[in-house]
């Protein structure tokens, strides 16, 4: 394990880590990090479509919705030593040639940074190898109920060039089927009596995914000390449809929804990495950097937005060509991203036979999101469409750039032979920066003015600007340009006490925190939230026969609370605690051909103070907003935080048998996450309704020898339903339409885990 930033067994690390190998991932069919994070008992993931996923460890999580404006995610990612999180989410990196996933539970912040606030996820590569030239091919088939034909071809070859120096060469491509049918709809919009069909975008299993990539690693020993290590992957995913079943008067099915407009993605990145490993003495130095480029494409439906503020509120009369006649208020979404991550880390660790030991090191990064979003109503008249753009109704044209420079260290003292203290130290700063422009045309800008035509706010277009010209290039102007910076420190104290060689005791007090940022209205800054977590846990190995647990306590503060708030953009408040308690275990047995394996995770995950809708030091409700607005209760202390369910785990058998010259086996394997809130939020939490608890069952058998390899499975054998997330395009209040005012009830987007796939897996080493 790479987890405290050395190699080091996993039963010797005294944190709570889940760690699936390269075998373990292929026998539990992982093709990419949701199908891992399954296995995962401290973690829950909510994705909306491949690309898009947030992940979160033992319930801190508070209904973060990943907006590009929005809060940095609570949980960090890696790539080898590079951090790959995005505001939006980890990369969705295929599983290849991978040798291992770690999961690092609670707090990592001293070696990880801001963005492992919660924890760390890392995906570690297989290396170049000096030893010899080889290979290997993968081939699969397989099929989704409900749906499609998919497959995967890929292969790996390592060259031997030297001695001294390798070259590994992987690639991939990966067809996944759809499943998802958009069947035939039509609505009247009631301003205009305009009626709208979505005949042209009718289609079966219309949400499928190609992936294709590749990863090139060079490995050279320049002498018996040092060693350079560049690499370079890259990926693209193209994505069509909606990964959302809809729950409507429209749809009496599972897994169909209407859609009125194209829906598809196209998400493309590189990452290049280069690591120098040697020795300066008897000291190991790593310097290590890289960049990360990522774009991606996205066409996304919006027109329930446009009935629903019509049918409620009259909005469509607002919509009209150049003559003056209503056009259809239908809305749709065309968005494309950038994103730019410039990373650099220089660390030294003491000898690790020491009985002092020290790993310190420098640590910066940089990562530039440059934010465009059309938000089109085709035909609308000149005098409301966003200066500079076709058709735009909304338009957002913004620059977010994130910095954070850090010194840290970890110092280890064995007091005893078997006592170890160890303290760490992260000192940091961020500095995080949004400008540039979004909202209305200068006509339809919905700006305060006070009675006597003086301009008081800043609104959503054009005429908050204030005549401030444009600071993000392809924008009409300037209504948003905010910063917000902090330095501080965050630390970890840890205890482990070995029992026995084979059997380990630790306590553990850590600190995460996450970076502060601006708000789009207003350009307001929030603060940085921080989370203590305070941990006891062991881990032993008895024979054949293993069993680590770990109990803790997390206490949650200055909660960057994210809601959609007036016109539907993403407010960030510092707005409420929660306390967490939890226990986590992983057991298992491992004798001849047999491996037993079971896992779990409870969270007791709650607020301490009532959430109130304007945030205030004394949690109070009854004290007004600044501007005098009446303050309300959104959630009272004692709510449970929502995404992540009490307890979530699963269970694992293998049993592997002589089959003549080969090696047979059978496999199964059984996923339980229990029910969850959709939003901590209590009244748009009743509006969504929770997401129910779920059962996944796995199943493989197949035969392997030195060279072939050969399976046949199927994944959520008995084809649960279960929701991973539920949206609506607006806010839960109007798109759910509560009141029952509308004619054709609220809309619900409830994203489900695939249905029931079964595959045939063929491969070869060479």
């Amino acid at each position: 394990m790479t987890a405290q930033k050395r190699t080091e067994n996993l039963q010797d690390v005294p944190i709570a880590i889940t760690a699936l190998g390269g075998e373990k991932l292929r026998d539990l069919q992982v093709k990419e990090l949701q199908d891992a994070v399954k296995n995962i008992p401290s973690v829950t993931i909510q994705t909306t479509q491949p690309g898009f996923s947030q992940v979160y460890f033992r319930g801190v999580a508070s209904g973060e919705n990943a907006n590009h404006s929005g809060p940095l995610p609570t949980v960090g990612t890696y790539l080898d030593e590079m951090p790959i999180t995005t505001i939006q989410g980890a990369l969705d990196i295929h599983a290849y040639d991978i040798a291992r996933v770690e999961a690092l539970a609670g707090p990592q912040g001293t070696l990880y940074g801001a963005s492992s606030m919660a924890g760390t996820i890392k995906i570690v590569t297989n290396k170049p190898d000096y030893s010899g030239t080889y290979g290997a091919a993968d081939m699969e088939l397989n099929s989704v109920a409900h749906g499609d034909f998919g497959g995967v071809a890929q292969g790996f070859l390592n060259f031997k060039l030297s001695d001294r120096s390798a070259l590994r060469v992987v690639g991939w491509y990966r067809r996944d089927g759809g499943y998802i049918d958009n069947i035939p709809g039509s609505r009247t919009y009631p301003s205009s009596g305009i009626t709208q069909d979505n005949d042209e975008f009718v289609e079966k299993n219309y949400n499928d995914v190609d992936t294709y990539g590749a990863r090139l690693a060079l490995g050279i020993e320049l002498d018996d000390n040092w060693t350079v290590t560049p690499t370079l992957m890259g990926q693209v995913q193209k994505v069509n449809g909606s990964f959302a079943q809809e729950r409507s008067t429209a749809v009496d099915k599972k897994l169909q929804t209407v859609q009125y407009n194209p829906e598809s993605s196209k998400d493309e990145w590189y990452q290049a990495a280069l690591t120098i490993e040697g020795k300066i003495s008897n000291w190991d130095l790593v310097a290590t950097g890289g960049i990360l480029n990522r774009k991606d494409r996205t066409e996304s439906d919006y027109s329930d937005y446009a009935y629903f503020y019509d049918a409620l509120a009259g909005y469509g009369a607002y919509f009209y060509d150049n003559d003056g006649d209503l056009v259809s208020p239908n809305q749709y979404i065309q968005g494309r991203d950038k994103y730019r991550r410039q990373f650099g880390e220089l660390r030294i660790s003491s000898p690790q036979e020491n009985r002092v030991r020290l790993i310190a090191g420098l640590f910066a990064q940089r990562q530039v999101h440059y934010i465009t979003q059309n938000y089109i109503i085709d035909g609308i008249a000149d005098s409301i469409t966003v200066p500079g753009t076709d058709s735009d109704i909304w338009y957002t044209r913004q620059k977010r750039v994130d910095r954070d420079y850090a010194a840290f260290g970890e110092l280890s003292f064995d007091i005893t032979d078997k006592l170890t203290a160890t303290g760490g130290l992260r000192v940091y700063k961020y500095k995080n920066s949004l400008a540039g422009f979004f909202g209305y045309a200068e006509g339809y800008s919905g700006d305060k003015y006070d009675d006597e035509g003086n301009f008081i706010r800043d609104g959503t277009g054009v005429a908050g600007c204030n005549g401030r010209a444009p600071v993000v290039s392809d924008s009409p102007c300037t209504n948003l340009q905010g910063k917000t910076s902090d330095t501080g420190s965050i630390y970890k104290a840890n205890l482990t006490y070995k029992l026995t060689p084979d059997w380990l005791v630790y306590a553990t007090w850590s600190r995460g925190f996450r970076p502060g940022g601006i708000n789009r209205r207003g350009g307001q800054p929030y603060a940085p939230d921080t989370l203590d977590n305070y941990e006891f846990g062991w881990k032993s190995q008895i024979g054949a026969f293993h069993f680590n647990y770990a109990m803790f306590r997390e206490d949650w503060s200055s909660i960057q609370l994210s809601f959609l708030g007036e016109n539907g953009l993403t407010v960030i408040r510092n707005a409420g605690a929660a306390r967490i308690y939890g226990v986590e275990f992983d057991m298992g047995y491992r004798k001849g051909g047999l491996t037993l394996n079971a896992s779990g995770s409870y969270n007791d995950a709650k607020i301490t103070k009532d959430f109130c809708e304007y945030a205030n030091t004394a949690f109070d409700c009854t004290i007004p907003s600044p501007a005098g607005d009446e303050n309300s209760l959104l959630a009272r202390a004692g709510t449970h935080l929502p995404i992540t369910a009490r307890f979530k785990g699963n269970a694992l058998a293998r049993y592997e048998f002589p089959v003549g010259g080969w090696t047979g086996h059978v496999q199964g394997a059984v996923n339980y996450i229990g029910k969850r809130r959709s939003d901590l939020r209590d009244a748009e939490n009743t509006i969504k309704g929770q997401f129910g608890g779920y059962t996944t069952a796995d199943f493989s058998i197949g035969v392997k020898n030195d060279v072939w390899r050969i399976d046949l499975y199927a994944t959520n054998l008995f084809d649960s339903n279960g929701v991973i997330n539920s949206s609506v395009q607006c806010l839960e209040t109007t798109c759910g339409d509560p009141d029952g005012m509308s004619t054709t009830g609220g809309v619900f987007y409830d994203y489900v885990i695939r249905p029931r796939v079964i595959g045939l897996k063929i491969g070869r080493d060479f």
